[in-house]
């Protein structure tokens, strides 16, 4: 039996990434349209079918190529952390209408810092730019659990406001934070994610596979879901199928993929045809043709 690299996928859906790019502000990335949202497809692990997507954050820069967060984020200022987050939540809501012409009712969540809910207004972004359509199930937010406990009260109020335009809270690296579940209890929260340090070797690692069930259990007491992300190998797949686990995302699934791979996926699964291409004019023969960067 054959072991599946899952690294594999990533270079296989992936343009090659800079092994040492230099340092790209977000706020440059933003003026030069440099950012992308890229998804990474989140399965429904009991019906084994595609539920949903993650949107995440790309730097497609001209000379350092795809640059992932790493190499971004850290030591990012508040300010363009919010810019960068309005940008993803907007994005997002306008892609959500492409992915639901290819057949696929996705519900979509983006990765947010717990500040976010205070400092943007996202009820009034997303009632203005969310789509119109009748079947649209709502957007997720990811907060890190140890963000969403420093100030468990004003998340709860905020998260209720939410709630009301479709949009729900998602507790991320669920098991890598400080929380209570007494502080937890007070969160209406949707999804719990188990973080990925635990859900590696979940099959094999007797401690793993106890925060993993654990995990999934206090999801489940809570009326939520429970997502667990960096899934990389088939037994460990398999045991959080046994553990009820409700979702799931990885490598081993799929990688994150630009909005087009996404796309193309999407239809293929669908059979649903690509759109033909129209046809362009031809240049003015007395003027010279317009370059593209």
């Amino acid at each position: 039996m054959t072991t599946r690299d899952p690294n594999s996928e990533i270079r296989r859906f992936a343009p090659p990434l800079s092994a040492a790019p230099q340092r790209i502000s977000v706020d440059d990335a933003l003026r030069n349209n440099w950012l992308e949202m890229w998804y990474q497809p989140k399965i429904d692990l009991k019906r084994k079918c595609l539920a949903g997507a993650e949107a995440l954050a790309r730097i497609r820069h001209p000379q350092e190529g795809v640059l992932w967060p790493e190499s971004f984020l850290p030591g990012v200022d508040e300010a363009s952390l919010l810019h960068l987050t309005e940008h993803a939540l907007l994005t997002t809501l306008r892609n959500w209408a492409m992915f639901a012409d290819a057949g696929f009712n996705l519900r979509l969540a983006i990765n947010v810092p717990a500040n976010a809910l205070l400092k943007l207004p996202i009820a009034e972004l997303v009632a203005e730019h969310r789509p119109r359509a009748t079947e649209w199930p709502g957007l997720i937010l990811e907060i890190t659990e140890d963000q969403i406990v420093r100030d468990i009260a004003v998340a709860k109020e905020r998260a209720l406001e939410l709630k009301s335009c479709g949009v729900t809270i998602a507790i991320d690296d669920f098991g890598a934070g400080y929380s209570s579940f007494s502080s937890l209890r007070e969160m209406p929260f949707s999804e719990i994610k188990l973080d990925d340090q635990f859900v590696k070797n979940c099959a094999t690692d007797a401690t793993n596979a106890a925060i993993c069930q654990t995990a999934i259990d206090l999801a489940h007491r809570f009326g939520s879901t429970a997502v667990a992300e960096g899934i990389e190998s088939m037994t460990d797949l398999q045991a959080l199928v046994v553990m009820g686990c409700d979702f799931g995302q990885g490598v081993l699934v799929a990688p994150p993929m630009p909005k087009e791979r996404f796309l193309e996926l999407l239809r293929q699964r669908n059979n649903k045809p690509r759109p033909q291409p129209q046809p362009v004019a031809a240049p003015d023969p007395v003027a010279p043709a317009n370059r593209v960067a």
